[in-house]
């Protein structure tokens, strides 16, 4: 701050942007905008989307880094987990803020969604649904923890918005949401691993010692909440229930919550670390699981990326823009 130079990350595709970075702001600065009356904090945001609308998109996916100075692409890796996840979020969440006026965010979205249908979204042979991470045209069959948002992410699609694609994202959300449950339960511990994979005769599980560790991470949890105040099915209390006694039985502590070194062993190792999201994420999606719909109800907040709920426009008394703002 004090030489007012800012640089990215060395290892990010040789200092690129990174998609969930950059990606991930236009709820909160178009909301700021409209509350503080000042167009300026919508206007940055805008500008990151029509450059990213206007690029070419290899197969119409959005690879995970830019380069500021170029405005290219840097490595073609795609993913809906780590580097990408919110800013697909996004762009469907934005929509859902502005009253479902922001369709240019819809129709990035649902353009987005098929891409990622149509190249990286796959079944196992065991019937699993699961969405693959895409490096140089090349799937590999392994999917992140963080990437078990994309299940809420497909059934709010599906359900806010009655359209050709509706039927079709609801039952990848039910997909993606019931393999992540087994990801879980999958494990001598029933807490999900960092990564798991789908193949060599594996369906769902962690193969290599860096990924079986578990950090207390809210993801699964969320698309439990998310498909089951969408669809009213026990079974989403059940494995949400199920995942609160596991996180008792093996993440308690005295003092807090920990998370584990590996999840498939019947003692695992602590590593004697509470994230912070587990009380903004992993806690709230857990809670609002087992109360009433009439707690922060899906057609009036929408939740950012952190969890955070945002009265939504039109809908929610508790969106008041400053006097004399607009709003697209």
């Amino acid at each position: 701050m004090t030489h007012k130079v800012s640089k990215n990350y060395g290892w990010a595709s040789g200092g690129s942007s990174i998609l969930s970075e950059f990606g991930t702001l236009h709820m909160e600065f178009s909301y700021l905008s409209d509350i503080t009356g000042d167009s300026v904090y919508r206007e940055r945001v805008q500008t990151i989307r029509a450059v990213l609308k206007d690029i070419e998109k290899p197969k119409g996916l959005y690879p995970n880094y830019l380069n500021p100075k170029t405005g290219k692409w840097g490595q073609q890796h795609m993913s809906l987990g780590a580097l990408g996840d919110s800013f697909y979020e996004y762009l469907l969440k934005a929509w859902i803020q502005s009253g479902q006026e922001d369709w240019e965010a819809r129709e990035m979205y649902d353009e987005a969604m098929q891409a990622i249908i149509k190249h990286m979204v796959r079944s196992s042979p065991g019937g699993l649904t699961y969405v693959s991470d895409m490096k140089f045209d090349r799937l590999e069959h392994k999917m992140d923890h963080l990437a078990c948002f994309a299940g809420g992410l497909f059934g709010l699609g599906g359900r806010s918005l009655n359209n050709a694609f509706s039927e079709q994202y609801l039952e990848i959300g039910e997909g993606l949401t019931s393999t992540c449950h087994e990801s879980y339960i999958r494990t001598y511990t029933r807490l999900g691993p960092e990564s798991f994979r789908f193949n060599d005769g594996v369906e769902a599980k962690a193969l290599k010692a860096q990924e079986k560790y578990y950090i207390l991470r809210p993801e699964t949890f969320e698309s439990y909440f998310i498909m089951w105040r969408l669809t009213h099915d026990q079974k989403y209390r059940d494995w949400g229930w199920d995942a609160v006694q596991a996180l008792e039985n093996h993440c308690r502590t005295p003092t807090g919550y920990t998370g584990l070194k590996n999840v498939y062993l019947t003692e695992p190792v602590k590593d004697d670390v509470q994230q912070s999201f587990f009380l903004a994420e992993t806690l709230k999606y857990l809670y609002l699981l087992f109360s009433d719909d009439s707690l922060l109800p899906l057609e009036d907040w929408v939740f950012n990326t952190e969890a955070h709920p945002l009265p939504v426009k039109d809908r929610n008394p508790l969106y008041r823009p400053a006097a004399g703002s607009s709003s697209p």
